[in-house]
């Protein structure tokens, strides 16, 4: 949540306004975005030293020189398994020691064979596999191919920049030197930044030939296709993690997340670039694509048909350069190549998949019951209570107001009788409080990031006054991370769970509603070095704590600002937006972009954060919402309530009738989830992650993919009825209406919306798992029965798989108990087999298999199983002959069997 707070004597105002502009940075107003964007004009000083070559069995090193200034850089390529290259340029002898992110690699990158091909004064050719890398010294570049096509170039523009650190000379300044004023210190309204290392930025272009669009750099407010930006157009993509009130949507401008990734797409290929760095970086965006008019008169006149291209250009303000480029060659090889580097979700616990409520704040553990009561009593399913801020002690984490949750464990117990559980939040912004536990033993131990003077950096949050723990100091870690123990966060059991907000970090009263970048970090770092990753050390730690606390619970844990490799530790949601109808039709492709950036456990507050949805945008948010991986309710404390259950019975039974199509579903997100954690394929997709070749879906951001096997549309403005939705794979192509099975062939169609209609469809070719037994929380689904939609593709054929295990423990990594299935339907025949060789003692089973689209002329059917032996069973075509349901096969998903229909 956010607010603007103005601090007046001793007194503090909320207001709620727009966001305000003139608080945040232009690249012009910042100063290296300022140098590296428009570059020297007497060109680039770097070359390549391949005299000084050295060359080893998984990477070459040599000397990059700045020739103007006689600095040496070591310039490295290495080889990586998975069809990937790293390069990393360094300082050969630097004043200071550059700074490379610690948390978001998933390890160190496991290396592989490198082989030269070619070499001379001038190049170096090297293979690795199928992919070959030239370096050229000089003009200094790096060209990337695939087969032998050329896909990337790193440098192809001259942009490359590396400002060496060096002592200012007594009496030296910006005008003497000719420096961008800002260079070595700098002044945003009333904040300086002292910069006591001077400049220090790196900047890098690249080139990628035949690419029709660029995606990634979450998170920003915008459409999943980058726009063109460029000098002369809109500011560069910002990444800085910033607590922005109300952001803007189809906007650059920084908000809470930052994932420097990007995938440049086009028919043929598509090439990753990972730009390892936890600093503010712009990016630069320019697309042939969307060259002016003028342009594409010239070449109609003249005939002439250029080659499509982007260029991206990174800027960061310091630390290592450090990139990956991920050599495709399709958008599924790209995200699982970056997945192979920064990790993916862990399987999270069954309930975190299903239903949300929260709102700042529910005003006490009365108001907890009463709304947990409420859901039972209207029949709509609920799985997780939170509470945001006002549960605390004065503001003061770790604690519970004493009058208003005044039986913390009790309230909980209570909630998980009902098979329900409780998320609390905890910032990492601590109350300056005499008395105050936490602070005490921060300023005792020395646990808080410092001043540049050394003395505790002490902003204003939340609590008014505050100080700001430093994750990166191993004994901060430990001791935040045993907080989380029922010993010592008094009050809680093993079924409560995190939310880390305002971990940007926000500061209101800091530049830019942050935290001042030359605030020192344990080892020696500046904040400007490590603030895209602050919110990720907090989020691991939390993660740790949760593990400490309940070594065989999965932790579940939500943040709101990240950074690359988020997504091993926690959730995420697309922050304060607004009850309106563009910020429904945003969470698509905000939640688009995270997927591709790894972090597929994405959602958005459901009605809008700030301000009241009417009741047609509610509906339609939450038929919306229950498509995206995480779904959660959630509202502004001057909000009017919302919960479902207080409006009319047609309203209450829309919301109702959406959240039991969103728990049906849960076994198959469950699969989603388990097969992301194996394979590295986000959960939710867009639709050329699957389609890649057809530009139709290049710049889709109004429908997604769940799975391959489900495409969602949206109905995101008011009055709408009708939608055009359009439906990949060509002619040859079926999709069936999720509602009433309806068959619509590959194109574009335009569908009736009345209130009661959402627009979701099953892909030709799936087997999807179902539970349809409407219950009251996921908790109590667990020994539910599965229904299978088969859902018949041209040849009349469909594959699957589900995923069981016990839904919350490591059991299934430390012990293999979980049972993976594969369902084909071939021939009139449904076969269910084991993928993995593991085994699951369920009572999970099949009470309903219903196929879509079904072959004519079926009377029965026969299961055919070790336990059952042969068994005759019943079957009924639906009055429209769209689908086929064969009732009661009674065999359970622990033992493989074959139903055949005759």
């Amino acid at each position: 949540m956010a607010m603007r707070i103005i601090i007046l004597g001793f007194c503090v105002f909320l207001t709620t306004v727009a966001v305000d502009r003139n608080n945040f940075k232009t690249c012009e107003q910042s100063s290296f975005c300022r140098r590296l964007r428009n570059p020297k004009q007497d060109g680039s000083p770097y070359e390549l030293d391949l005299s000084a070559l050295q060359i080893f069995d998984n990477y070459v090193e040599t000397k990059l020189i700045n020739v103007q200034a006689n600095i040496d850089l070591k310039f490295t390529l290495t080889a990586l398994v998975g069809n990937i290259f790293r390069v990393t340029v360094d300082e050969s002898k630097g004043v200071h020691v550059r700074y490379k992110p610690q948390f978001a690699l998933n390890g160190e990158p496991q290396v592989t064979k490198l082989e030269v091909l070619e070499r001379n004064q001038n190049i170096l050719s090297v293979k690795s596999g199928d992919n070959k890398v030239i370096l050229t010294a000089k003009p200094f570049k790096v060209e990337f191919y695939k087969n032998n096509v050329l896909t990337s170039i790193a440098n192809g523009k001259g942009l490359f920049e590396f400002e060496h650190y060096r002592k200012k000379k007594e009496g030296e300044n910006d005008v003497d030197t000719k420096e961008d004023p800002g260079a070595w210190e700098e002044n945003f309204k009333s904040h300086h930044d002292s910069k006591p290392k001077g400049p220090s930025a790196i900047g890098l272009d690249f080139t990628f030939p035949g690419a029709k669009r660029v995606y990634g750099l979450p998170e920003h407010g915008d459409k999943m296709a980058l726009r063109t930006t460029g000098p002369g157009g809109s500011d560069p993509y910002r990444l800085y993690n910033l607590d922005v009130f109300e952001y803007e949507l189809d906007s650059t401008m920084a908000i809470y997340g930052a994932v420097p990734l990007i995938h440049a797409h086009g028919p043929l290929n598509t090439v990753g670039i990972f730009w390892h760095n936890a600093a503010e970086t712009w990016v630069d965006i320019t697309n042939s694509k969307d060259s002016n008019v003028m342009s594409s008169l010239v070449n109609l006149v003249s005939g002439s048909k250029s080659e499509s291209s982007v260029d991206v250009h990174f800027m960061s303000e310091s630390g290592l350069m450090d990139f990956f480029v991920l050599m495709g060659p399709k958008p599924k090889d790209t995200v699982k190549q970056y997945s192979s580097l920064t990790g993916v979700s862990p399987l999270p616990q069954y309930f975190t998949l299903a239903y949300h409520q929260s709102r700042w704040n529910y005003n006490d553990q009365d108001d907890v019951t009463t709304v947990n009561s409420n859901f039972d009593i209207h029949n709509l399913p609920l799985d997780v209570m939170w509470l945001d801020i006002e549960y605390t002690d004065g503001k003061k984490y770790f604690t519970w107001d004493p009058i208003k949750f005044s039986s913390p464990e009790n309230m909980i117990n209570n909630l998980t009788l009902t098979g329900r559980k409780l998320v609390v939040i905890i910032d990492p912004h601590i109350k300056r409080e005499g008395g105050y536990f936490l602070h005490e033993d921060a300023l005792a131990n020395d646990f808080y990031v410092k001043n540049k003077d050394g003395t505790v950096y002490e902003g204003w949050c939340w609590p008014g006054s505050s100080s700001y723990l430093d994750f990166y100091d191993p004994r901060t870690a430990d001791y935040y991370q045993s907080l989380y123990g029922v010993d010592k966060f008094k009050g809680t059991t093993h079924d409560v769970f995190i939310w880390n907000d305002m971990n940007e970090p926000s500061v209101f009263n800091g530049p830019e509603i942050t935290m001042p970048k030359d605030c020192i970090h344990y080892g020696g770092w500046e904040h400007r070095d490590v603030h895209n990753e602050y919110a990720l050390s907090q989020t691991f730690s939390t993660f740790q704590g949760l593990l400490n606390r309940s070594p065989n619970l999965r932790p579940f844990i939500l943040t709101r600002g990240h950074f690359a490799g988020s997504q091993r530790y926690s959730a995420m949601w697309t922050g304060d937006n607004m009850a309106l109808w563009t910020h429904l039709a945003a969470s698509f492709p905000m939640c688009l972009s995270e997927a591709l950036g790894g972090i597929s456990f994405c959602g958005a507050d459901v009605g809008g954060f700030f301000n009241n949805p009417d009741e047609e945008l509610l509906q339609r948010w939450y038929q919306a919402a229950i498509w995206l991986p995480f779904f959660r309710a959630h509202a502004h404390i001057d909000t009017r309530r919302r919960e479902p259950y207080l409006f009319s019975e047609t309203v209450i039974d829309r919301i109702r009738t959406a959240l039991r199509v969103r728990y049906a579903h849960l076994p198959l997100w469950y699969t989603l989830f388990w097969e992301h954690e194996s394979t590295g394929e986000p959960v939710i997709r867009p639709l050329f992650y699957h389609y890649p070749e057809d530009e139709e879906v290049f710049e889709t951001d109004n429908e997604l993919l769940v799975g391959d096997s489900v495409l969602v549309g949206l109905v995101a403005d008011a009055g709408l009825t009708t939608v055009q939705v359009y439906l990949p794979g060509g002619d040859s192509a079926r999709w069936y209406d999720l509602q009433d099975f309806k068959l619509y062939r590959g194109g574009t169609h335009k569908i009736s919306v009345d209130m009661d209609k959402y627009l979701a469809f099953y892909r030709g070719g799936s087997v999807i798992p179902r539970k349809d037994r409407p219950r009251r929380s996921s908790a109590v689904m667990h020994h539910d029965p599965f229904t299978l939609y088969v859902a018949l593709d041209e040849k009349k054929t469909a594959s699957g798989t589900l995923y069981v295990d016990d839904y919350h423990s490591f059991e299934y990594r430390n012990a293999k108990k979980y049972l993976y299935v594969n369902f084909s339907f071939v021939g009139n025949k449904l076969t269910s087999s084991f993928i993995d060789k593991t085994d699951y003692p369920t009572e999970e089973w099949i009470e309903r298999v219903v196929v879509l689209g079904p072959p004519a002329g079926i009377k029965g059917a026969k299961l055919n199983s070790k336990s059952l032996g042969i068994v005759a069973l019943e079957v009924s075509y639906d009055s429209e002959l769209t689908s086929l349901t064969v009732r009661k096969p009674g065999v359970s998903i622990r033992e493989p069997f074959t139903i055949e229909l005759v």
